[in-house]
């Protein structure tokens, strides 16, 4: 039996279903670099995958684990090459995001005298504007879905992101398949309805008239989660 931390995964994996040679990298948690690492493993083999740092995975190695087999060395001034070319899809984490999928990973509050500092703007005007970009946000909560940001660090679709493809939560997949291009609620995981989505979110999502289940993993595709992840960390990363 799958549980919801398994279906995060699945979720995540299908954000890079279609994306082919390109650097999938899950930067956002484990259950994002889980979800990579199953997207080559199953239904996307050619995509490419690092360690976290600079080497090229053959052989798709465990959280925490280190590759037995090499494929490329991707030092740092090659990473930058693939992101200002459009060659890297990410999945980022975020502290606000709004209707527009644009995110704020920098501070809470006024950015002249902030309440709470955070991050900084980091990778993510680049990551937005130049490359697909998906989001996991491990617990769907008002404070995170905001109607209006604090600070723009990564751009949504009202500010020229790329490609904004998808965001995943510990309760549904939302995206931007709208004419305004405004967020959707896509699907809601087993056991979750679209009230409980609803009181989760700070602003109106766009809501069809027949919103599906996110799907689970098929025995495959957990044998080989079991195997990249023994410990089960996606368990105690993923929201009740």
């Amino acid at each position: 039996m799958s549980s919801r931390a398994d279906v995060c995964v699945v979720a995540c994996a299908e954000a890079f279903r279609g994306d082919g040679e390109i650097l999938a990298a899950g930067i956002g948690g484990a259950v994002t670099v889980l979800g990579a690492r199953l997207a080559r493993l199953t239904f996307e083999p050619e995509l490419l995958t690092n360690d976290g740092v600079c080497l090229l995975t053959g052989d798709v190695p465990g959280l925490g684990q280190a590759p037995e087999v090499v494929e490329g060395w991707l030092p740092f001034r090659d990473h930058l090459w693939l992101v200002l070319n459009g060659r890297r899809h990410v999945m980022l984490g975020a502290s606000q995001i709004d209707p527009y999928g644009n995110t704020n990973i920098s501070c809470i509050g006024d950015w002249a005298r902030p309440k709470t500092q955070l991050l900084g703007v980091r990778g993510a005007p680049g990551n937005t504007r130049c490359d697909p970009t998906s989001y996991w946000i491990p617990r769907h909560s008002p404070r995170v879905f905001v109607p209006r940001v604090d600070m723009v660090s990564g751009l949504g679709t009202d500010r020229g992101a790329f490609d904004l493809r998808r965001v995943v939560t510990n309760l549904a997949v939302l995206d931007f398949r709208t004419p305004d291009r405004s967020m959707r609620l896509a699907s809601v995981h087993p056991g979750v309805t679209v009230d409980d989505v609803v009181a989760a979110t700070g602003f109106d999502l766009v809501i069809d008239s027949d919103v599906p289940v996110t799907r689970e993993p098929d025995p495959e595709e957990l044998r080989v989660l079991d195997r990249l992840d023994p410990a089960r960390t996606r368990d105690r990363e993923v929201a009740a």
